[in-house]
C-alpha cells in the first residue's frame, strides 16, 4: 500500500496530501499514519515544507469530516432509529447504545470529537454521531481542525525527523499500514462474536 502513497506525495505534493487524506477519512483502511509520514519525509527531502504539509493534510482530512457531517445531519435520527433496527447484528450497535452515546455527547462533545481526531479508525467515525446528535457546525469545526491537525502534525514531524533515513522509514510503513488494517478488522469480528443486543 505504501508504494503508491509515496509516489502520488512525490508526485502531487501538496495536492496528493490532501487528496489522500481526504480519502483516509472517506475510507478509513488507508492510513493516515502512512500519509502523513511519507509527507513528513517528502518535506525532509526538500520537495515541500513541514508547515505545508501539514496544513495540506489538516484541509483534506476536514474536508472529508466536513463530508461525513453532513450525510449525518442529512441522514437524521428518525431514518438512523430503522436502520440501527435493521443492522443492529451487524453493525454491533442497538438503539440503547445510540441513547447512550448521545448523552455523552450532550456533556462531553466537543472533548470527545476533539480526542477522536488523534485515534485510528474514530478519526473518521466520530463526524457521525456529531452529525446526527446535533453538534453545532461552528463547534464541530474548530474542535475537528485542532485535533486533526495536532495528529497530522505528530505524524509529520515523526517523518520529518526520520527523513535523512529514508530506507528505514521505507522498511517500517509497510508492515504498519497492513497492521492497522489487520487490527481494525480483527476488532471488529471479536466485536461480531461477542456482542448480544439488550433484551427489550
Amino acid at each position: 500500500m505504501e508504494d503508491w502513497i509515496i509516489r502520488l506525495v512525490e508526485w502531487a505534493g501538496y495536492w496528493g496530501v490532501a487528496l489522500l487524506m481526504l480519502l483516509e477519512t472517506v475510507f478509513p483502511p488507508v492510513p493516515s499514519e502512512v500519509i502523513m509520514t511519507v509527507a513528513g519525509v517528502s518535506a525532509a527531502r526538500g520537495h515541500m515544507t513541514l508547515t505545508g504539509a501539514i496544513l495540506s493534510g489538516t484541509a483534506g482530512a476536514m474536508l472529508g469530516n466536513w463530508f461525513w457531517y453532513w450525510v449525518a445531519v442529512r441522514f437524521g435520527e428518525a431514518r438512523l432509529h430503522v436502520f440501527i433496527d435493521k443492522y443492529c447484528r451487524w453493525l454491533t450497535l442497538d438503539w440503547e447504545g445510540v441513547e447512550r452515546g448521545e448523552r455523552l455527547f450532550e456533556r462531553y462533545g466537543s472533548t470527545i470529537v476533539l480526542v477522536a481526531r488523534m485515534l485510528p479508525t474514530l478519526r473518521s467515525l466520530i463526524s457521525i454521531p456529531a452529525g446526527l446528535f446535533g453538534m453545532s457546525l461552528p463547534r464541530f469545526l474548530i474542535f475537528s481542525t485542532i485535533g486533526t491537525a495536532g495528529w497530522s502534525a505528530a505524524l509529520a514531524g515523526a517523518g520529518y525527523l526520520l527523513g535523512s533515513q529514508f530506507q528505514e522509514v521505507e522498511k517500517w510503513l509497510g508492515p504498519l499500514s497492513t497492521l492497522i488494517v489487520v487490527a481494525i478488522i480483527v476488532a471488529y469480528l471479536w466485536r461480531l462474536v461477542t456482542w448480544k443486543p439488550k433484551q427489550r
